[in-house]
């Protein structure tokens, strides 16, 4: 059994904080219009400054190389514009109904306030991070995933466990929040056996699954744990060089299922999800594993097919010789006194 886990990127902005609370701004601006629309001609219109913060957003947006004291000024202004916006917004919907928002502007509102107070609380305490941090207005389920590779160090989407087993894949677990997939392998394990009636030879994984917990479940259920062992190496020699080329051949094993990843991400649009909704993005990663599976089962009969139809021509071909050999006769068997050769000259 081969177990992996990776980030799936949904279809989003990379998010800054100045450039989702610029973006926070506009969307409430656009609600303060909506819900003014019924007062014109009765109350004055409400002062937003959608102007000058536009010119100061753009003003650090656009500069290559931003300033930390400049760009820490601008996000306090956008907050301040931002607060300012959601105290007009609470003031207006005493005389007026937030029935005259659509769907998503009334959505939005929600998603701004919560995103209003975890930016103002970064901002205040000097930190860039918070649980269950939003990165993006129009997809609040998605959160950041810490990869820590050399492309992408931090990603944003849905985080997708999956094992491989004879090239199928089994999606193991799948989460927006970031998690430890080290600490799932023994429930991993079990569900090996639920599907298949009895435990893995062996279990091919990551260095973040050796740990503890997992070694002692596999050696109470004599399951080998692929990775190097804890303690000091052995002093034989022999057993040493065994030992490295065990190592080196468990990691030879477990590139398929980075294959696996690849090919889902190349071929079939794993790289970026392109639904908006929480359930429509988990539906579209299980139809791409589904596919996969298909793909692999298509193969799989092609294989089958294209032995078989050898196997019947070769088949075919044998009864062939048989029957050819069965008609053949010789003269001399039929006429033993009879010279063909004489016979034919005459």
């Amino acid at each position: 059994m081969l177990v992996d886990a990776t980030c799936t990127p949904a279809d989003i902005r990379y998010p800054t904080d100045l450039s989702l609370l610029n973006e926070a701004r506009e969307k409430t601006e656009e609600i303060i219009d909506v819900l003014q629309k019924p007062l014109i001609g009765i109350e004055k219109k409400v002062r937003t400054y959608r102007n000058r913060a536009r010119k100061e957003y753009l003003m650090v947006s656009k500069k290559r190389k931003k300033d930390k004291k400049v760009l820490r000024k601008v996000i306090r202004k956008q907050l301040s514009y931002l607060r300012r916006n959601l105290e007009y917004i609470k003031h207006l919907k005493e005389k007026t109904q937030l029935s005259s928002l659509s769907n998503r502007q009334y959505r939005d509102l929600l998603v701004i306030s919560e995103l209003f107070h975890q930016q103002e609380m970064m901002f205040c305490m000097g930190i860039h991070s918070i649980d269950d941090r939003i990165v993006s207005i129009s997809q609040p389920h998605v959160r950041p995933i810490v990869r820590g590779k050399s492309g992408a160090s931090v990603e944003f989407g849905a985080k997708l466990t999956i094992s491989v087993v004879d090239g199928y894949v089994f999606t193991e677990k799948l989460s927006w929040d970031n998690y430890n997939e080290g600490v799932d392998l023994i429930n991993q394990i079990e569900n090996y056996k639920t599907r298949f009636g009895y435990y893995p030879e062996s279990v091919h994984a990551d260095k973040i699954y050796l740990n503890r917990a997992n070694r002692q479940f596999c050696k109470g259920k004599n399951i080998r744990l692929s990775g190097p062992r804890l303690g000091k190496p052995p002093k034989d020699k022999e057993k040493k060089r065994h030992n490295k080329k065990l190592q080196r051949q468990d990691e030879i094993d477990r590139i398929p299922v980075e294959g696996k990843f690849g090919n889902a991400k190349r071929k079939y649009g794993l790289d970026r999800v392109m639904a908006k909704k929480k359930d429509t993005s988990e539906s579209t990663i299980g139809l791409i594993i589904l596919i996969m599976n298909l793909e692999k089962l298509r193969s799989s009969f092609i294989w089958v097919f294209l032995y078989i139809k050898n196997l019947s021509v070769e088949v075919r071909k044998l009864k062939y010789r048989q029957n050819q050999r069965n008609r053949k006769f010789r003269y001399d068997d039929i006429y033993p006194n009879l010279n063909v050769h004489e016979f034919c000259a005459a």
